[in-house]
């Protein structure tokens, strides 16, 4: 478990926002539309391959 450092309030800025944070609340979105794709990917090769 991660236990952040206490941050006084003048010193906001000085804080790392972390990269996962801030791309989760795109994956309601994006896993649907990646998976949309790879599935018309994998449609079209079994077709082409047949």
């Amino acid at each position: 478990m991660s236990h952040p450092t206490p941050v006084e309030p003048g010193h906001v800025a000085a804080v790392e926002k972390d990269a996962v944070e801030s791309v989760v609340h795109l994956m309601p979105l994006v896993l649907p539309i990646a998976g949309g794709v790879l599935m018309l990917l994998l449609a079209s090769i079994a077709i082409y391959v047949a």
